[in-house]
């Protein structure tokens, strides 16, 4: 069993074709243990906004979505608990503090975080918390 920390960058791929879909599809395998900061469901209306603005999905399908993702087999946990964490790493690795919540969600779980977010996997990869981040097309 894996402990994944899953982002945006992951779950918005679980619902629109994009590149890298299929990988992001292979994190929900019913072996994989799934878990993200309760930040993520914030980023995830967010970023459903923007596909409603550009005609990408309805509003009805948004809000469809929005319902869909909070079925998913995904451990939420308050970001305020680790949000010093955060901070501390955003300092030391340059990345933004909403990034290092995963990171530092990851690192008090000894999980990794999946992203498909280049620059903050480029970020991350080479430092002190490089194992606690995965490329989301090196999930096995």
């Amino acid at each position: 069993m894996s402990v994944f920390i899953v982002d945006a960058s992951v779950a918005a791929k679980w619902f629109i074709e994009e590149e890298y879909g299929e990988a992001a599809l292979s994190v929900l395998d019913e072996s994989n243990q799934l878990h993200a900061p309760d930040f993520l469901l914030l980023e995830m209306d967010s970023i459903i906004c923007k596909w409603i603005r550009r005609g990408i999905v309805t509003t009805e399908e948004g809000s469809d979505l929005r319902v869909a993702l909070r079925q998913y087999p995904i451990q939420h946990h308050s970001f305020v608990s680790f949000l010093d964490s955060a901070f501390a790493i955003s300092n030391q690795t340059g990345q933004s503090v909403y990034d290092c919540l995963y990171v530092a969600l990851a690192a008090l779980l000894k999980g990794k975080m999946v992203t498909a977010d280049k620059r903050l996997y480029e970020g991350i990869k080479n430092g002190q918390f490089k194992k606690h981040i995965i490329w989301i097309e090196d999930i096995k």
